[in-house]
């Protein structure tokens, strides 16, 4: 399973699409933020990306949480954000 990985430069639309389409495969889709800025374009994207699918009669669920990832030998905070089928 690939994480979708958000910066504050992600594109909305961009990750909106991408987590459309993972969820169109997968039916289970992982975002990660790291940063409020971050952690914003990610909320955007997903809230897109819940309006696509919803035009294919697809309803999500969204779980977030803490999550402890090192990069560059420092372990960061980020925000994880689980997507899956409602019901």
């Amino acid at each position: 399973m690939n994480i979708i990985k958000v910066s504050a430069r992600s594109r909305t639309a961009a990750v909106a699409g991408a987590i459309a389409g993972v969820m169109r495969e997968a039916q289970h889709a992982e975002v990660q933020a790291i940063g409020a800025g971050a952690v914003n374009q990610a909320v955007k994207a997903i809230v897109i990306a819940k309006g696509y699918l919803a035009e294919e009669g697809v309803h999500i669920t969204c779980v977030p949480s803490f999550v402890d990832v090192d990069i560059d030998d420092q372990e960061r905070t980020a925000i994880r954000f689980v997507i899956e089928p409602n019901g």
